[in-house]
């Protein structure tokens, strides 16, 4: 059986940022998703024996590219692509809603998904399978999704309304459902907890909330994530299921209709618990 020559893994920065790397392994290329700190990253590519051929960003925030500046000044012509929609210092490739990019250097072609809520001009990178002759792996479909959507969770809304990140999370839920989930944050079991409150009855979350305490408990990542466990534990996806609709509306003090006001009332209520 053909084997891929993509491999993906995850720097870690800060507190609880990622950096993802998806690497040619036979070309010794690689691209960067969302790198805030250049530092990290120039040591791991060194370390590896890797060329930087470009980086996605997803939305403006520092700690999501705070290292532009660093890496253009470290590589000459680094290829830098990002939302049109935001202003950000470094960008070389605006993207825009749907529009196709096809990375040669990892042999991956990305469709352009505009996800406001978190920021304005959020975007996310989907692609139906990682290089051209992908491993059971890497055939599934990916999706490189910023602070859109977490394990458990989704982003604050800092410059969108709750429609705008509602309907970003239901065009997320559309996906083909062995998606995986690439989030920025390790926020997976303070999220978790939260969801807990939310949805108690939940028989797959308490399970996997038992999954994600032993492996943070080993000080192992969370992530990447699939899209259809989020859909069974992530509340966040779930505004449509009654135990969901009926805590959001006893939190909100009257009868919430499922869908935007029960996202709305549970986005609320995550923000102050």
């Amino acid at each position: 059986m053909t084997q891929s020559n993509i491999d993906v893994q995850a720097i870690p920065i800060f507190n609880d940022n990622y950096i993802w790397i998806i690497i040619n392994v036979n070309a010794k290329t690689c691209v960067a998703v969302d790198p805030g700190d250049a530092a990290p990253l120039i040591a791991f590519l060194e370390s590896q024996k890797l060329t930087l051929e470009a980086v996605l960003i997803t939305h403006h925030h520092q700690d999501h590219t705070g290292g532009l500046d660093q890496l253009h000044k470290q590589i000459s012509n680094l290829n830098v692509y990002g939302p049109e929609l935001e202003s950000i210092q470094g960008v070389t490739h605006p993207l825009e809603d749907q529009q196709v990019v096809k990375l040669a250097a990892i042999e991956t072609v990305f469709t352009i998904m505009h996800t406001p809520g978190h920021t304005a001009g959020h975007i996310c990178y989907y692609a139906e399978h990682l290089g051209e002759s992908p491993s059971s792996d890497q055939q599934k479909p990916w999706l490189f999704c910023g602070d859109t959507l977490f394990s458990g969770g989704c982003g604050r809304l800092f410059e969108g309304t709750p429609a705008q990140m509602y309907s970003s999370l239901q065009r997320i839920s559309g996906l083909p459902k062995n998606t995986n989930i690439c989030c920025t944050h390790e926020y997976t079991l303070a999220n978790l907890r939260f969801a807990n409150l939310v949805d108690e009855s939940n028989s797959s979350l308490k399970n996997y909330i038992t999954k994600v305490e032993n492996l943070r408990r080993d000080d192992q990542m969370s992530l990447p994530s699939n899209l259809a466990l989020e859909l069974e534990i992530n509340p966040f996806l779930r505004a449509n299921k009654p135990a969901l609709i009926a805590a959001a509306s006893r939190f909100k003090g009257e009868k919430l209709e499922a869908g935007v006001d029960t996202f709305a009332a549970l986005r609320a209520w995550k923000d102050v618990s």
